[in-house]
C-alpha cells in the first residue's frame, strides 16, 4: 500500500490562532488549491489514488472533492482524520491563553486537557484507530486529505517513532507525506515527508 497524507493548504484565519477542530474555510479556491497539489504529486510521480479520504472539515473536504472529481472518485469523509479538538482554545490567539495553561499542557503533553478537549492520547487513539483499519498488504494507493495532528500522528505509528519526535518536524500548508508499506521487511517506509 501506498498512503499519501495530504496537509491542506493555507486557511482564512489569522497567523496565531488556535483553530484545530473549527470549521473554518481555506484562504484560496480549493479546486484551484487541488490542481496545484495533483500537478506536485505527478511531478513527484506520486501513484493515482484507488480512493480517496478526507476529513469531514471544509478545509479537508473541499480540497478533496477536487481533487476526487476529476479522478472519477467519490472521496470517503472520515470524522477519526479530522485535527485535534482544543476546546475552549478553539479560536483564541496563542499569545492570549494563559501561560499558566499553556505551561500544565506542555508539562503533560500526552493526558492534560487544560483547554477541555481532546487530550493528545484521545486524539491518537482516534486516529490510531482509522490507521488501523488500513489493510497495509493491499495493492492499493490511498490518498487522505487531512491535517498536520494527524499526519504527525500516523506517521508516529506507521514507523514505530514517539509522537512526540514527529510533533518537531516541519510540515507546511499543502504538503505530502508518502508512506509505502515494504511487504518483503512488513514494515511502513518513510517515502517522502513534507513534499
Amino acid at each position: 500500500m501506498d498512503l499519501v497524507l495530504i496537509r491542506h493548504p493555507a486557511v482564512a484565519v489569522d497567523a496565531g490562532v488556535c483553530y484545530g477542530a473549527s470549521d473554518v474555510a481555506l484562504a484560496g479556491d480549493a479546486t484551484e488549491q487541488a490542481e496545484r497539489l495533483a500537478g506536485r504529486l505527478a511531478a513527484l510521480g506520486v501513484r493515482e489514488p484507488q480512493r480517496i479520504e478526507t476529513s469531514p472539515l471544509m478545509r479537508c473536504a473541499s480540497v478533496a472533492a477536487a481533487l476526487a472529481g476529476v479522478r472519477g472518485h467519490v472521496p470517503r469523509a472520515e470524522a477519526r482524520l479530522a485535527e485535534m479538538d482544543f476546546g475552549a482554545w478553539e479560536m483564541q490567539r496563542w499569545d492570549t491563553i494563559e501561560r499558566v495553561q499553556i505551561d500544565a499542557w506542555a508539562a503533560n503533553f500526552e493526558h492534560t486537557r487544560e483547554h477541555g478537549g481532546e487530550s493528545v492520547a484521545q486524539f491518537d487513539a482516534r486516529v490510531s484507530g482509522w490507521f488501523g483499519t488500513l489493510d497495509a498488504r493491499e495493492e492499493a494507493t490511498v490518498w487522505a486529505v487531512t491535517h498536520a495532528g494527524v499526519i504527525r500522528t500516523v506517521t508516529a505509528r506507521a514507523l514505530g517513532l514517539p509522537l512526540a519526535r514527529c510533533v518537531r518536524w516541519p510540515l507546511e500548508m499543502g504538503a505530502m507525506v508518502h508512506l509505502r508499506y515494504d511487504s518483503s521487511s512488513a514494515c511502513w517506509l518513510l517515502a517522502r515527508w513534507n513534499a
